[in-house]
């Protein structure tokens, strides 16, 4: 879960960069570094280990310029040392890379072949090497970027500086997500929206394909064919106060305390409190027709996945399947035609995951996704989306997001059971009171 952060605009790109690479911390990294454009020229800073030292790096030797990309790295390939750590590039390109590039080895033998000299071990040089290999050839930096992403393999997110060439940065994505920042006279590109919040809150998703040309005066999408595409505009929920620590020792301790706020906001979306009823939004399926359901998620999603096949059979009276969403491709179970399939992430860009939703809706599934982030890639893809209204979750241990899982599941369980027969109005309205009392319980336990 490596970190993007980049900026073109009239401002110092340093702090900037260093600011969004500090709230991407949370998704864990053994290495930082940031480039810039320095008089025409790429110049770069970086540190093995955490982001502190990069800091001290640049207190010793600032980093100016106007046009930055900047990276947090957890080492596939190659130990994390600072010769390894992003920007990655050469005299004429700077890029930095989240993801694996599966042909890297093939492509670098051709590079090498071919008079490149690589000066690391990972996969993510190949793609500096392959555009500085255009661009040597004379093409101009959009049509070296767009040559070099059709020969790459693999899941990535990209972000691309190009000496002489101030004021251009190159994005790219592809099975990796990467979101466009629009600002006044300023662009920026980053790994997710939590990178951009304090600096905008207008946003671009980028899809799979996409590539994406900034300039400080806007954006520029097309394919990797250079066909032009339009995304959409959107304005994001999430605001700069959000990650802070609002006075906790450390995000932990903040997000457990705002279980009370989570479960209330989570249930005030999904519940009719006058009526004791759960509401959910208009359905494209039937819930009463669905012959199983199948869950799938990862990590703590998947713990919350089991506990609501637990749910669904006791209450429902709902079959349900459940797997590790890495395994379930590669199990390829028999899937009845119309059946339920309910995944469930934090943050909508878990990569098996959202191969799992791919494959479930490729097997005439109905998708229903649980998400915390609804402007997300499997959001995009699924039929429904029920949103879990956590806020951002920066402690690496789940706590929040968790519940609001939980909380969610309750409600669609009573939702289904209902649609099926297995519930009847009081049964209902019992246990919408019982969920309706929960923000309360929660107060009390952190009182």
């Amino acid at each position: 879960m490596c970190g993007i952060c980049g900026v073109v605009g009239l401002r110092h790109a340093t702090p900037i960069v260093f600011d969004g690479l500090r709230r991407l911390e949370y998704r864990g990294y053994d290495s930082a570094g940031i480039a810039t454009l320095v008089d025409g020229k790429i110049d770069r800073r970086r540190a093995a280990g955490k982001l502190d030292n990069l800091g001290a790096l640049l207190e010793t030797s600032p980093l100016p310029g106007t046009t930055g990309i900047g990276h947090t790295r957890w080492a596939t390939h190659g130990a994390p040392t600072t010769c390894n750590a992003h920007p990655h590039g050469t005299e004429r390109v700077a890029i930095v890379h989240n993801g694996i590039i599966e042909n890297f080895e093939a492509l670098r033998r051709e590079l090498e072949a071919a008079g490149q000299v690589f000066q690391t071990e990972t996969d993510s040089e190949t793609i500096a090497q392959l555009v500085d290999y255009h661009l040597a050839q004379g093409l101009a930096p959009k049509d070296a970027a767009l040559k070099a992403l059709q020969r790459l393999e693999g899941a990535y997110a990209i972000a691309m500086i190009f000496a002489e060439h101030e004021g251009l940065m190159i994005g790219a994505c592809h099975s990796a997500p990467l979101a466009v920042g629009y600002g006044d006279n300023e662009m920026f590109l980053g790994s997710d929206s939590l990178a951009l919040a304090p600096l905008t809150r207008r946003i671009s998703y980028m899809e799979d394909g996409d590539c994406v040309v900034l300039t400080p005066a806007g954006v520029e999408f097309m394919t990797f064919d250079g066909t032009p595409v339009r995304r959409a505009e959107q304005t994001t929920a999430l605001a700069a106060g959000a990650i802070g620590k609002d006075g906790y020792r450390h995000y932990m301790e903040k997000e457990l305390h705002e279980h009370p706020l989570v479960i209330g906001q989570t249930l005030q979306r999904m519940i009719d409190p006058a009526n004791r009823k759960v509401v959910l939004p208009d359905m494209p399926f039937d819930l009463a027709t669905v012959p199983r359901a199948v869950i799938t998620a990862c990590g703590s999603a998947f713990y919350a996945g089991m506990v609501g096949r637990y749910w669904l059979e006791s209450i429902a009276r709902l079959p349900v399947d459940i797997d590790v969403a890495s395994e379930l491709r590669y199990r390829d179970p028999p899937l009845a035609h119309g059946s339920l399939g309910l995944l469930i992430s934090q943050s909508g860009e878990t990569a098996d995951t959202l191969a799992a939703l791919r494959t479930l809706r490729q097997n005439a599934v109905h998708i229903l996704s649980v998400l915390n982030v609804e402007h997300s890639t499997m959001a995009r893809e699924s039929a429904l989306v029920l949103g879990t209204v956590a806020g951002p979750e920066i402690s690496v241990a789940s706590t929040k997001a968790f519940t609001a899982q939980l909380t969610v599941l309750a409600c669609l369980t009573i939702a289904i059971a209902r649609a099926r027969g297995a519930l009847d109005p009081l049964g209902e309205e019992e246990l919408v009171a019982a969920l309706l009392d929960l923000p309360s319980r929660a107060a009390d336990v952190f009182a």
